[in-house]
């Protein structure tokens, strides 16, 4: 099942994104060596281009298994994310579902 994951930034998340940065990146590199769960990630920003949270869209069995999947990574351990909202994701339409689905 696919879900949507917010990872929204604490007001301090800043300098930790930075002070865990490659903690991190190395450990996006392990789960895209270790599986095809996750199918997209990256910052979102601001109008001003300041980060101000994660997306991740992942392929996986279970809310909870989503969950799981966030807390392991290293800006959770740190606090850059205040609060993780999780949600069920259909893909329905783009060039990642082969033009649409319907």
């Amino acid at each position: 099942m696919y879900y949507a994951i917010l990872g929204e930034d604490t007001p301090q998340a800043g300098p930790l994104r930075q002070q865990h940065l490659q903690a991190h990146l190395a450990h996006i590199e392990q789960v895209l060596a270790t599986g095809d769960a996750l199918k997209l990630a990256g910052p979102l920003k601001d109008g001003h281009g300041e980060v101000i949270g994660s997306l991740l869209v992942v392929d996986l069995p279970s809310e909870a298994d989503a969950r799981r999947f966030m807390e392991a990574d290293p800006y959770h351990a740190a606090g850059v994310w205040g609060n993780i909202r999780i949600e069920v994701f259909s893909p329905a339409a783009g060039s990642w579902v082969g033009g649409r689905n319907w």
